[in-house]
């Protein structure tokens, strides 16, 4: 699809730990597509940044907004991975007019209370990332070359611990009505939906989602190293549909 003036900009938010640098291989098959990204840094995961500890959730969310409004008159399609799902979903309750799609990438909405890690210690100012024996009991690293964690273990930077004590308080059930697209890589769509029917919290907001594509992406927890191309075969199709 060749990008014209009408085409959204999408917006690539990456999960904790992570900055704007996760998607170069995505973005390049994007950018051979000639589809129009730009992937973004979440304050508090800059390591340049002297304060970055201090940022919240809040700060994040009015980033995302930022980088949408200097991009263009009209919504964009953000893409949000894992731990991007909080500013997000702050996004889409606060400005839901600025977001023509939103696609979350082996992650989903969060529900109105939602705190990441109520019980962090108090004393603690931020989240380094954890071994990958530790993370692998948490996520899916499958699909991951020893080159890519290397990559990751080098240029993590530590999550803030004020964004993951603060709660997520949504009130706009307009954000309902945002188009939805699920990209299920660890979990599979048909487990996925047989949660949202459980009424697991984990998916609870999914069953209030008015417009929602499930794709599946078989693969580990970041599907932007371990199947760059195909990820952005997906981004670039639903991108097709909403423009």
């Amino acid at each position: 699809m060749t990008t014209t003036k009408s085409s959204p900009t999408i917006v690539l938010i990456a999960g904790h730990w992570l900055g704007a640098w996760a998607w170069d291989e995505t973005l390049e098959h994007l950018e051979a597509a000639d589809i129009r990204a730009v992937a973004m840094t979440l304050p508090g995961l800059d390591g340049d940044d002297n304060n970055r500890a201090a940022k919240t959730l809040d700060d994040q969310a009015a980033a995302i907004r930022d980088v949408i409004t200097r991009r263009g008159d009209q919504p964009a399609i953000l893409v949000a991975h894992s731990g991007a799902n909080a500013p997000v979903s702050l996004v889409l309750d606060r400005h839901p007019e600025l977001v023509a799609r939103v696609m979350w990438v082996d992650s989903g909405p969060v529900a109105d209370g939602t705190v990441f890690a109520p019980d962090f210690p108090a004393e603690l100012d931020e989240l380094p990332l954890p071994s990958f024996d530790a993370l692998g009991q948490q996520a899916s690293l499958e699909g991951l070359s020893a080159e890519a964690l290397e990559r990751f273990r080098t240029r993590a930077v530590p999550e803030p611990a004020s964004v993951l004590r603060q709660p997520v308080e949504l009130v706009n059930e307009s954000r309902h009505g945002v188009p939805t697209t699920l990209v299920c890589c660890s979990i599979s769509g048909e487990q996925v939906t047989e949660l949202v029917q459980a009424g697991h919290p984990m998916f609870a907001e999914v069953a209030n989602l008015e417009h929602v594509d499930i794709i599946d992406l078989p693969t580990g927890h970041w599907p932007m190293w371990s199947r760059p191309r195909d990820l952005a075969e997906i981004i670039r199709s639903a991108a097709s549909q909403t423009s």
